[in-house]
């Protein structure tokens, strides 16, 4: 009996741009951290930092992808997309614990009065990190506009943010160069490691939200709202609900219908409006689940949702 040849099953492009961008920035926190230590300064180690949480946030990607890209099971059965979420919260806590490290770092620095030394190869290394982060943007658009991945296009705007900071640190570098006074690194440090945690706010408050199940955009359920009463079978709705895992978003919504239509035609209604909802966003992946009320009974569906089934029962 031979073998089954075995077959390569192939990386779809967005991993392919998480194991790309987490190999740039591994090479660049190499360079940046051996020149940063030898040359002692604080915006070069808060690069080089940078860059380390830049290695671990795409490897993080990659894996979050991975997991959400698995189908819904018997034991998960909304699939894993909330694992993203998580990523960002636990990414964006060890981004503000180094912030804060960077600033106290550069506050050191600036009452010790240390100097900046190697100067030249400091310069030289930033040049490189600009150049090959530039790249690493230009090719994460492209697969961002190829694939419409949230991630993906996260890791682009992140790396936007990167490239900021590479010339920013260039920028002290020089200045220390010119005129000499090492006090300019430590000042540029402490502006880093402050716009470090702020933009760890932004990454932590996003995943909180999401695994807060926090609904989607005002304007989109307002659309999704619009769609549901403007059918022209629709009597009413009531208790629409949303959220999103980023991979796909969840709709939830009660039908009010004419109590005598069969469930054919309550089926069929539910379908063009569930079309309508889908082409909101196509490239999103949607999970869309009406309830058909022959009269408006949200008083009865609120009671219910507060665990109140004796005034349900009583009402009713």
């Amino acid at each position: 009996m031979s073998a089954k040849p075995f077959t390569a099953i192939p990386m779809s492009p967005q991993k392919r741009a998480t194991v790309v961008s987490t190999s740039v920035a591994a090479l660049l926190t190499f360079l940046k951290l051996i020149v940063g230590i030898a040359s002692g300064s604080v915006s070069v180690l808060a690069s080089a930092i940078d860059s380390t949480l830049d290695m671990a946030v795409s490897l993080f990607n990659f894996f979050a992808i991975q997991k959400a890209e698995e189908r819904p099971n018997e034991r998960f059965q909304y699939g894993k997309g909330k694992i993203q979420a998580i990523a960002g919260v636990i990414e964006g806590t060890v981004i503000t614990l180094t912030g804060i490290y960077i600033i106290y770092q550069g506050l050191k620095k600036l009452f010790q009065s240390g100097t900046t030394a190697y100067i030249g190869s400091s310069v030289l290394v930033m040049l490189i990190s600009i150049a090959v982060t530039w790249a690493l943007v230009r090719y994460l658009l492209r697969v961002a506009e190829a694939t419409d991945n949230i991630v993906i296009k996260s890791d682009a705007l992140h790396y936007k943010t990167d490239l900021l900071i590479n010339v920013t640190v260039l920028a002290a570098l020089l200045l220390v160069w010119i005129t000499g006074w090492g006090w300019i690194d430590a000042l540029f440090g402490l502006g880093i490691g402050v716009y470090i945690i702020y933009s760890a706010y932004a990454i932590i408050h996003e995943g909180t939200m999401i695994l807060l199940d926090e609904a989607l955009p005002g304007e989109m359920v307002a659309a999704i709202g619009e769609i549901i009463g403007s059918h022209p079978k629709v009597n009413g709705y009531h208790w629409l609900k949303t959220r999103t895992d980023t991979n796909a978003n969840y709709v939830e919504f009660h039908l009010v219908l004419e109590p005598q239509m069969t469930l054919e035609e309550a089926h069929r209604i539910s379908e063009e409006i569930e079309d309508r909802i889908v082409r909101l966003d196509p490239a999103k992946g949607w999970a869309i689940t009406p309830h058909f009320d022959p009269h408006d009974d949200e008083h009865i569906n609120e009671l219910m949702f507060a665990g109140d089934y004796e005034a349900k029962a009583t009402d009713a």
